[in-house]
């Protein structure tokens, strides 16, 4: 009874993983024939051209935010301060500061 028990144990296992490994060599095999091939492609060019779209937008987005800054800075420096007008604003940027001339020492 015992072997018989065994028996039909290793039958199911081994039929339950010959089904697995078909499913698995099928899956395998479609994706690598000519259509599966075709069907990546497309799809990974398709993911390729969005990602492009969306890096062009961050780009232009932040290309005007960084030349709105420039423009800031370069407005800032073409008139001499008012001594008796307000103090210059501090304006920072991620590559240099403007200081007050008062707040200097200068």
């Amino acid at each position: 009874m015992r072997r018989l028990f065994w028996l039909s144990v290793g039958a199911g296992a081994g039929i339950y993983a010959t089904h697995r490994v078909k499913r698995r060599v099928e899956r395998i095999a479609q994706a690598w024939s000519p259509g599966g091939v075709a069907a990546r492609a497309v799809t990974a060019g398709q993911g390729a051209g969005d990602r492009l779209r969306h890096f062009a937008l961050d780009v232009r987005t932040e290309m005007r935010a960084r030349e709105a800054q420039l423009r800031e800075a370069a407005r800032m420096d073409e008139a001499p301060p008012d001594p008796e007008g307000p103090p210059r604003r501090v304006l920072r940027a991620p590559r240099y500061t403007i200081i007050d001339d008062e707040k200097d020492g200068h």
